[in-house]
Order: structure tokens, then C-alpha cells, then sequence
């Protein structure tokens, strides 16, 4: 296939934020924002880390990283630590309450979306669960 046609991509990205937007409704994901969710999942899955590590994984600011882990402090979503190799710098962890979130929030969502692809055509959910390497790719990307 050759490079997608522009009206193909302006699909592609409505259909995607039309999805995501009725997954985060369905999960009832109003406890945290996008960014805070994203923060989470990378500290449940990779973390913990020192703000700068997840600053530069979450492809934001200094200022910002420190921002948004001030309000899953308050929450009670992670935990601060001080870095044993650095007393000057602290590891963000999270709090059994961020994971439990975080299985409740997958737990909405992947309901809503089983119903979902349970209603395809059958054509439709194999030509959709072949792309999902396509799809995973695209949004590890930079």
C-alpha cells in the first residue's frame, strides 16, 4: 500500500480519538487525567524512577513532570522516595492505590471494548486484531 491519502489519516485519528474518548468514559477514568494515567501505567510497568527518567518518558518538561506527580502525590496515587545513590533526588513509585486504579480503570475499559469487538463482523475483528502490531507501533513512537 502507498503512503496513506490525507483523508485516510484524518480517519484514522477521529476513529482513534472517537475510541479513546469512549474508553475513558466507560472506565470511569475521571480520578486522573490522560497525562496522569500515562504516568501511571509507566510506573506500574517500568518504574519506579527519579523525575527526570519519567519527565523524559513521558516526552514532557521538568516543570510539568513535577507538576503532575505533585497531584498523584495528593491523590495518594504514588509514593516519593529519597534515591539511596542521590539524597538530593527522589524515586516516584506507585502506591497500591495507583495500581488499583490503575486494574480498575483497564477493567472498564476492556469490558466496553470487548462488547464492542463482539459486535463486528467477523471479517471486520480479524482484519482489525491483524493491525494491532501496526497499531502498537505507532503509538510507542516518539
Amino acid at each position: 500500500m502507498s503512503v496513506p491519502e490525507a483523508a485516510q489519516v484524518d480517519a484514522l485519528r477521529l476513529a482513534v480519538v472517537r475510541l479513546e474518548r469512549k474508553l475513558r468514559k466507560s472506565a470511569g477514568s475521571a480520578a486522573v487525567t490522560p497525562s496522569q494515567y500515562s504516568a501511571l501505567f509507566s510506573l506500574d510497568r517500568h518504574g519506579p524512577f527519579r523525575l527526570g527518567e519519567l519527565a523524559r518518558r513521558e516526552q514532557i518538561g521538568k516543570s510539568t513532570v513535577t507538576r503532575l506527580v505533585a497531584g498523584l502525590l495528593a491523590k495518594g496515587l504514588v509514593e516519593r522516595h529519597v534515591d539511596d545513590l542521590d539524597a538530593r533526588s527522589s524515586i516516584i513509585a506507585i502506591a497500591p492505590a495507583g495500581r488499583k486504579l490503575l486494574h480498575d480503570i483497564a477493567e472498564g475499559s476492556n469490558d466496553y471494548l470487548r462488547g464492542r469487538l463482539e459486535g463486528l463482523a467477523p471479517d471486520d475483528l480479524a482484519r482489525l486484531l491483524d493491525a494491532l502490531g501496526a497499531l502498537e507501533q505507532l503509538g510507542e513512537r516518539p
